[in-house]
């Protein structure tokens, strides 16, 4: 029976890592109640606590169940005006009743999900100084590095509650660049997610926001700006900034998951190489996007009966999520029988500057050195047109946030040369995607095969219907994290992110023609507890974890929490 005193972050307040907890304890009365998001129920109080709690009198008389209440909001969040008030109006609906906002959003996960989380998050985080509300999360100064513990132990959680922390430095928010302290919502949303989808205890997890400045001008330039006022910091002081933050995690929270969330590119994969065999984290920009196009692409292999280490393949944008994404698929050949060597051979990443390239080492991020090409015939800049015309791609990828670069040209090159190409534009928001599903479908004849970044109707061509299978990370990051923090994982291992993909791989349904790549956005739920459980396969065999592989499905379940009313007892 869980204990719950004052607010949703007070010490002893929280529950066993279980879905199942029934009954509530509490010392709060009245208001204090009614202004808790987890206790709070509206009008769904029984008679008994109403008494109990000392509630009659602050809520009308009448009474409904969470089902009545579910229709009632959403009907409220029908009338909303823009995607930007719809998502105002579910984080107010968040801080006054979790229950609630949780059922509600994994109802209607397809419809919200964009709403909650990317693209509409953007808005959100854009206007976050002007349309505070009230805080939530943990925020840390790298102007007050001596107080980064102290900060972490006023959420009030001891050692044993918490299970996630999601942290960014907010320098590479979505496809919107560097939002400062309103990054904060970037992992609030992302740990919705984790919560409705995979069912992650929405009270054993903390966002953290790493405010170290901003070279946003708009954001310095605004009197109501509620971030640091100064450039961002880099250098020894950010390291040092984030290797004291890491230790007060290990210190404060020893077995909980550390998510790195929207840093920028040469922070983001510094900092996950130096602490990813130290604790249990990961990059989901780097390794999430790699590993769910890994599963797209494992699926249309299948479905063009074709070898990964036969195929050729081009990434246009080779930032944080191409070369993750080059990173997940060269390993996967690896797997496959390919030395590193060879496997990397099969990938040309183009970027601003054109094909990487040999003569352009002096420039290039140590990530994407490993993909510089020895064989630029062209002895300069060599475009994408020219990369597709001269080797003759299987599988192109885009990550450029370069809208139409996939152009009719370029597609109808690549289809001459082989029979079902691989083309997946994976940039989002859906106004900056490389290419249209309609238009790759017709310019091949219906024969490409597709997965995007952004959601896309389902396309008619010659009496067949294509659906589109999105590439959205909570495919797979929910399940991935559901599995370390089930087992215990002491880190997330190559093995576990392989374990991952090929459990949403093989979640997804590819027997009609025109069937999606990818599991549909309804499916979530499962496909998180189908990841969950291959990861933690995958950690107890590569020794990461010392949970009982017997009782592994059944502790994934068990842990999952589910968005109902339990019963609340006054003490």
């Amino acid at each position: 029976m869980l204990k719950l005193f004052k607010f949703p972050f007070q010490k002893n307040n929280l529950p066993e890592n279980t879905g199942k907890i029934q009954t509530l304890q509490t010392r709060a009365r009245g208001f204090e109640v009614l202004h808790n998001p987890f206790l709070n129920k509206g009008i769904a109080f029984t008679p008994q606590e109403r008494v109990a709690l000392a509630l009659e009198g602050l809520i009308p008389t009448g009474f409904t169940t969470l089902e009545q209440q579910v229709t009632r909001a959403y009907e409220q969040y029908r009338a909303q005006t823009s995607d930007l008030a719809k998502n105002i109006y579910l984080t107010a609906l968040h801080d006054r009743n979790e229950v609630l906002f949780y059922k509600l959003f994994t109802l209607h996960v397809k419809e919200m999900m964009p709403i909650v989380y990317d693209p509409t998050v953007g808005l959100a985080i854009q206007n976050y100084s002007h349309a505070y509300r009230r805080p939530r999360g943990i925020y840390l100064s790298i102007d007050e590095p001596q107080n980064i513990e102290n900060n972490l132990r006023h959420a009030g959680l001891y050692a044993q509650e918490v299970d996630l922390l999601v942290c960014t430095d907010a320098e590479e928010i979505l496809g919107i660049g560097d939002w400062g302290v309103g990054g904060i919502d970037i992992a609030i949303g992302k740990l919705a997610v984790y919560t409705a989808i995979a069912g992650v205890h929405p009270n054993r997890v903390i966002p953290v926001m790493l405010d170290v400045g901003t070279n946003n001008d708009r954001l310095l330039n605004d009197p109501l700006y509620m971030g640091n006022r100064h450039a961002r910091v880099r250098g020894a002081l950010y390291d040092a900034f984030i290797e004291k933050f890491v230790q007060a995690v290990q210190k404060l929270f020893p077995q909980a998951l550390l998510h790195w969330e929207d840093f920028g590119p040469d922070n983001g994969r510094r900092i996950l190489l130096k602490y990813r065999e130290k604790l249990a984290t990961f990059n989901d920009d780097m390794q999430g996007t790699g590993a769910i196009t890994l599963a797209a692409v494992l699926n249309a292999l299948k479905v063009a009966k074709s070898d990964l280490t036969a195929a050729r393949i081009v990434i246009f944008g080779a930032g944080t999520a191409g070369v993750g994404i080059a990173d997940q698929l060269r390993d996967a050949m690896v797997r496959a029988g390919l030395s590193k060597e060879a496997a990397t051979q099969q990938f040309w990443l183009i970027d601003k500057q054109g094909l990487l390239t040999h003569e352009m080492m002096d420039t290039l991020r140590d990530y994407q050195k490993p993909y510089a090409r020895k064989d630029n015939t062209h002895n300069g800049k060599m475009t994408l047109a020219e990369v597709v015309a001269q080797i003759h791609p299987t599988i192109l990828i885009g990550t450029s946030t370069t809208p139409h670069t996939f152009t009719e040209a370029i597609v109808k090159t690549m289809a001459a040369h082989t029979e079902r190409p691989i083309i997946l534009p994976l940039s989002n928001p859906t106004a900056l995607a490389e290419a249209t599903p309609q238009d790759l479908i017709k310019w091949t004849n219906g024969q490409a095969l597709i997965a995007t970044g952004s959601p896309f109707p389902p396309v008619e061509f010659n009496g067949t219907t294509f659906t589109i299978g999105q590439a959205n990370n909570a495919l797979l990051y929910p399940g991935l994290g559901l599995g370390t923090i089930v087992t215990k994982a002491t880190e997330i291992s190559d093995e576990m992110f392989w374990a991952a993909a090929l459990a949403v791989a093989n979640s997804a349904q590819l027997n009609t023609k025109g069937a999606s790549l990818l599991p549909s956005i309804e499916e979530l739920r499962s496909v998180s507890a189908n990841v969950a459980i291959a990861v933690g396969k995958a950690a107890i065999a590569g020794g990461k974890s010392h949970t009982p592989a017997a009782r592994l499905e059944e502790e994934v379940k068990n842990t999952m929490w589910e968005p109902h009313y339990p019963h609340i007892e006054a003490i």
